[in-house]
This record gives C-alpha cells, structure tokens and sequence, in this order.
C-alpha cells in the first residue's frame, strides 16, 4: 500500500522532468519535500520494486527516426527469456515484451524498431533473426501516431479533467 508521500512523489514523476541542473530538487519543491527526502522515497519505492524505471519518452519521428517497426516474433517458449535478452540489447529497439499467441497469430514477442527507413528496419529485424536463431517474424509499421502518453498513475493538484 502507497502512503500519501509515496503518491506525490509517483505523480511529479509521471510527467516531464524539468532540465535543469537539480531537476529533483525543483519537483520535490512542487510537492512541498526536499530533494532528500523525494530522492528517498524514490529510492524506497524502487527497492521495494514498485518502480522498476522511469525514463525519457522519445519523440522518434522529431529525433530523425523517420521508421517505427513494431517486430512481431515467434520465439519456443523455452528461448523467451534468452532471445528477449538479445533483442532487447540491441540498441535500435526500445521495447521489447512477450505476449501470449492467438488464433492464427502465432507471435509471441514483441519488439519496436525505430531506424531511417523502412528498408533499414528490415535489415536490422533479419540481423537481429540470425543472431537469436528466430525464423518467423513479421514487421507492422506506424503508419500515423494518434496518441502518445505515458501511464498516469496518479494525479497531481496541477492535472485537469479529462474525462
């Protein structure tokens, strides 16, 4: 169970993180702690594993990744773990994750691949089959982004209605 602090801290998190030279300092403001005791209870959520990360949404098509590939694989049960590993290391993908097959759709990890082009995409997705041994994949490209945000656990005093 998350105390009142512990909420507080989760919401100044969930949005933009100011750049500047003490980013948790002035989050901490916002919320009426001192940077110590934010980054403590950071610290404290993160040891008791209830945030595993939180990091930087990347705007890909802004940042010159004209491409976005989301790479569909199917991967035996047993090699999951080892073929995640390797794809996940790779650093032109940013997600990777496993999910249960359906029906006809036998693919049961999940990728996305961000690169110049969609040719560029390809050759990557085959380098990274050859190197983790995967024979059946496919790739679904973005065509058009209708909504990007991250997860909002809680809300803040600042957050308005959106329902």
């Amino acid at each position: 169970m998350l105390n009142e602090q512990e909420k507080k801290v989760i919401a100044a998190i969930q949005g933009d993180i100011p750049v500047c030279e003490h980013p948790y300092r002035v989050l901490a403001d916002r919320i009426g702690l001192s940077e110590d005791a934010f980054l403590a209870t950071l610290a404290d959520l993160r040891r008791r594993d209830l945030i595993r990360r939180f990091g930087a949404t990347l705007r890909h098509q802004k940042s010159g990744y004209s491409a976005n590939a989301m790479g569909a694989w199917q991967v035996a049960e047993e090699r999951v773990e080892e073929v995640g590993q390797i794809m996940a290391a790779c650093r032109q993908i940013s997600h990777c994750y496993r999910r249960n097959p359906s029906g006809d759709w036998p693919y049961n990890l999940y990728t996305m691949i961000h690169a110049q082009s969609e040719d560029a995409c390809w050759e990557i997705a085959r380098g990274i089959a050859e190197q983790a041994s995967v024979e059946n994949f496919t790739l679904l490209f973005s065509r058009r982004e209708l909504k990007k945000t991250s997860m909002r656990y809680f809300s803040t005093d600042n957050d308005t209605d959106r329902s």
